[in-house]
């Protein structure tokens, strides 16, 4: 089937005026945030802009096809998506400004997002999802339990300063965490900015903690937000969300949906699925009553741990896990028994949590299926 790839090849000759924005152009732009744009697309206190042409130019200068394909990180596709973007009259105009890259080890953060100015004057803010980083992916299961990531704060920060007085017509979106960060942003920041929000999108982002999605200020949003989700979604899944989801075919399997490129396309749209698969439900059903066994506490102590592990064994980044040599893996699993009684058994206990949640949760969708 058709993806974004095809989409530019078909409708990459049409400007926004001539064919209005949607919801294909909304992930083409989410992706986008994961180039590493670093001294190409100017930063936040810069009035200047750069066309995505010219970035995409720059770019592709300094870095090869090999160095980019020899990554593990599924969203190694975005800069070749960038490329094609380039050559069609309907992005390559567009306009990239207020580019933000803060990686933090200290802070436990990931955070990059851009400023697309397109055609028509309208704008597209995309938050970026995790990198190949494990900061990265540790701000992700930081989520658990902290009321709010220094991602989460950072975009509502970025969105303040960012969005001007006579700027209207903006878009916010992102793809996995930058989903997350994108309705975050629009759900916290200051509500004249809120006015000019024409549109959410979260493609296949986590969800929040009951006290978020409970919040006044995030029913007030609900309605701008748009929640899209493979079949077999298990990220986007995560946590809670409020209203109505949409779902997407996907030609990949499993964990590989989160991949953007799978996502089938036809014409200016998604192509719908009726609804997420059983298997994605029950995973989120076993992850959910396994996270709610546990204390903020005591998540908190098994993330810093697992976490601490990698850092001692000097893994950087997803890559380094990928490529380690079995002897630095079988370090990994000796430190781990050098951890504190304490949190052995916490990890212990995790464990049989989370193997009986499954199991509860594959008897009770038996018994449902005996009844029919």
């Amino acid at each position: 089937m058709a993806n974004i790839m095809d989409y530019l090849d078909w409708r990459g000759d049409l400007s926004f005026t001539a064919s209005g924005f949607n919801e294909v152009d909304n992930l083409i732009l989410a992706l986008l945030a994961y180039v590493e744009l670093d001294d190409i697309v100017p930063g936040p206190e810069s009035e200047d802009t750069i066309t995505l042409a010219e970035a995409s130019g720059l770019f592709w200068k300094s870095h090869s096809e090999e160095e980019i394909l020899a990554k593990v990180s599924m969203t190694k596709s975005a800069p070749f998506v960038m490329r094609k973007m380039a050559e069609t009259k309907r992005f390559g105009n567009a306009l990239l400004s207020k580019y933000v890259n803060d990686i933090s080890d200290e802070e436990q953060s990931q955070f990059s997002v851009v400023l697309v100015t397109l055609e028509d004057g309208s704008s597209y803010i995309a938050f970026s999802g995790t990198d190949d980083t494990i900061v990265g992916w540790r701000e992700n299961f930081n989520m658990g339990y902290l009321a709010e990531t220094p991602g989460q704060h950072k975009a509502v920060e970025y969105l303040n300063r960012v969005v001007k007085r006579d700027q209207e017509n903006i878009r916010i979106g992102g793809h996995s965490k930058g989903g997350n960060l994108s309705v975050y942003a629009a759900v916290k920041c200051e509500p004249w900015i809120q006015m000019k929000i024409l549109r959410v999108f979260s493609n296949d982002g986590p969800g929040f903690n009951r006290e978020m999605i409970e919040s006044l200020a995030y029913r007030r949003m609900i309605s701008k937000i748009r929640t899209i989700l493979p079949e077999s979604s298990i990220i986007g899944m995560l946590l809670e969300h409020q209203g109505r989801c949409e779902v997407v075919k996907s030609s990949e399997s499993g964990i590989q949906q989160h991949d953007a490129m799978s996502w089938e396309v036809f014409g200016p749209a998604f192509v719908r699925a009726e609804h997420v698969a059983v298997q994605s439900v029950l995973v989120d059903e076993a992850m959910k009553k396994w996270l709610y066994q546990l204390d903020g506490e005591e998540r908190q102590q098994i993330v810093e741990s697992a976490f601490s592990l990698l850092e001692e064994a000097k893994i950087k980044t997803v890559d380094d896990f990928y490529h380690s040599k079995w002897k630095k893996l079988q370090d990994i699993l000796k430190a781990s028994t050098k951890l504190p009684e304490e949190t052995q058994k916490l990890f212990s206990r995790a464990i049989k949590l989370l193997w009986r949640a499954g199991n509860d949760t594959v008897k009770k969708q038996l018994t449902k299926q005996r009844r029919k």
